[in-house]
């Protein structure tokens, strides 16, 4: 159950980017599927989706090593596929979620600090922040290829709480798309998850996952507060 009295505890909000704070109309697992096909793996709409908001090394990898076993090269070829399909996308199409730029202001304005945190590596969350002129909105970005282990482990949010100071996991709020990221904030003790319905997984599949609440998208969070 929501209990609107915590968010006076909240002093870091840890948001996801595609799907959750930048626009995701299929890109990216277009961009999976591409990356795929070019080194002829056929995988199925349901195994993409199943991999969604895990680090994209780690997706892809979970996705090619069953089939060849430890071949660590094709992993990387298909993953050097992946980033150049979407690049080509976002470097055109980049658009944030509505009212993820106002949300960013909110909190800045209430003291909150903001630390963005995605499955990309960092040349394309890096190329994502020059698209939509968001190299200054957030106190930090924390990327996949910055921890040993991606989503569902905890390690982005605690990197985030790191690069921000913040010693207690009850003044974190975390916000997603994905089942990994829900399962990434129970898996970090934060004080509340909320998941969006913006993005990769219907409200469904995030239903069955630990979480404080589901909301439309980012642009309903500063409702929470009242």
């Amino acid at each position: 159950m929501f209990e609107a009295a915590r968010l006076k505890d909240i002093r870091l909000v840890v948001s996801d980017m595609a799907g959750t704070t930048v626009k995701d109309s299929g890109e990216v697992a277009r961009a999976f599927s591409a990356a795929l096909a070019d080194h002829g793996i056929e995988t199925s709409a349901a195994q993409i989706n199943a991999v969604r908001g895990a680090s994209k090394r780690e997706a892809i990898a979970s996705l090619v090593l069953p089939r060849y076993g430890a071949d660590v090269a094709r992993v990387e070829a298909v993953y050097g596929s992946f980033k150049t399909h979407l690049q080509r996308v976002f470097a055109r199409e980049a658009e944030p979620v509505a009212g993820a730029v106002e949300f960013f202001a909110w909190l800045r304005a209430r003291g909150i600090k903001l630390v963005l945190n995605t499955g990309f590596d960092r040349d394309i969350t890096g190329m994502l922040m020059d698209a939509l002129h968001w190299r200054d909105v957030a106190d930090a970005v924390i990327c996949g290829d910055d921890v040993p282990q991606g989503r569902p482990a905890p390690y982005m949010i605690f990197r985030a709480m790191e690069a921000t100071a913040t010693v207690d996991v009850r003044h974190v709020l975390n916000v997603g798309d994905t089942v990994a990221d829900l399962q990434a904030a129970h898996n970090a003790g934060v004080g509340l998850s909320v998941g969006v319905l913006s993005g990769a997984h219907k409200r469904e599949q995030l239903m069955r996952e630990p979480h404080t609440c589901l909301v439309e998208s980012l642009a309903d969070l500063p409702g929470l507060w009242g």
